[in-house]
């Protein structure tokens, strides 16, 4: 499946249609650079080692179809590129990393041919050092789960977000392989229902015993002593270990904390934001209200209800009980630790 999810097609980029999930596996061939800053902003893809490599092909892509006389002309219409797909999701990390690493190729480039074909090796790269980074984060963290355990989830963290092996579901799909008997509280995961769509295809094709719960019953697992460790992704970790992630991500660490339970961070290093020195730092994307007030078009709220639609939360760092990285598990103190390893 991970081979799918996002493929270079020379002149296009094909993707697996997430909004579509799980009623249809469709998938959409995004020929310009245009088209793929739509599906990134529509969450026709989401995720934010996903949304890096995706905003690396529509450079390439987009670079393959600019006609400029001269060397500078052509970086000049390429940063455009850049700002545009830059303005789709302000607040994943990787995708701004990806930007700079195909803007330095481009600019140490000596003419237009030979560029264009090092934003297409840049990215081919940049989809495979993001997959195998999530490989190698998930056999880490796997040793942090023992068998019998209950693990709680949130949003969709798995092959879908990621276009590799996954993270917070990389790791529980690593523990499963190894042989350990364990099961998965998902949570819905509003406005958008990820967890409810996208970690249960997940989960289903991987055949991981899973339970699917609103949001609002973790702490009623956790209370009854139902929950033994909760792992989350990241969209974002600033250089003190403060993460910003799904809506929601904040309220399960202040409940694993309340009653004893281990919140672990999954994130590949591509991350974390060294420029950052806390979460209060970190742009939260503010999205459409109507994520909120309709459910797959159809509204559930009065007319001309107002709501409020942030995309992310940020968990102050005191909260979490280790980062699951590429390269280790890392804890307190983060601020030297995070430095050590990025």
């Amino acid at each position: 499946m991970n081979n799918l999810l996002i493929e270079w097609l020379g002149d296009r980029v094909k993707i697996l249609d997430q909004t579509r999930l799980p009623q249809e596996e469709a998938y959409l061939e995004l020929t310009g650079y245009q088209a793929i800053a739509s599906a990134i902003t529509e969450m026709r893809i989401r995720g934010a080692p996903a949304i890096g490599i995706l905003g690396a092909y529509g450079i390439a892509l987009g670079a393959l179809k600019i006609e400029a006389e001269s060397r500078d002309e052509f970086l000049a219409r390429l940063r455009e590129i850049n700002h545009t797909l830059a303005s789709t999701r302000p607040t994943a990390r990787n995708l701004f990393r990806a930007i700079d690493r195909m803007q330095r190729v481009a600019e140490a480039g000596r003419n237009i041919e030979q560029i264009k074909e090092s934003l297409i090796n840049q990215a081919i790269k940049i989809h495979g050092e993001e997959a195998e980074a999530t490989r190698k984060l998930s056999q880490f963290g796997a040793e942090l789960i023992e068998d019998g355990f209950t693990i709680l989830t949130h949003c969709n963290t798995g092959a879908l977000a990621t276009a590799g092996y996954g993270t917070a579901l990389g790791v529980i799909k690593q523990a499963k392989e190894q042989g350990k008997n364990i099961k998965v509280l998902a949570t819905e995961t509003r406005p958008l229902l990820q967890g409810a769509r996208l970690t249960t295809w997940e989960l289903k094709k991987t055949d991981i015993p899973f339970t699917l719960i609103t949001d609002s019953m973790a702490g009623y697992f956790m209370s009854r002593g139902e929950v033994d460790c909760i792992i989350v992704g990241a969209d974002r970790i600033a250089a003190n270990g403060d993460t910003a992630n799904k809506i929601g991500t904040y309220s399960l660490a202040v409940l694993a904390m309340e009653n004893g339970i281990p919140f672990y961070i999954a994130a590949p290093t591509t991350t974390v934001d060294l420029s950052l020195a806390s979460g209060n730092e970190i742009p939260i994307e503010q999205r459409n209200p109507e994520e909120v007030t309709n459910i797959q078009g159809l509204s559930i709220t009065p007319e001309g209800t107002q709501a409020a639609n942030p995309a992310f939360d940020v968990t102050p760092h005191h909260y979490i009980t280790a980062i699951i990285t590429e390269r280790g598990i890392i804890k307190e103190p983060y601020i030297e630790r995070l430095k050590g390893i990025c």
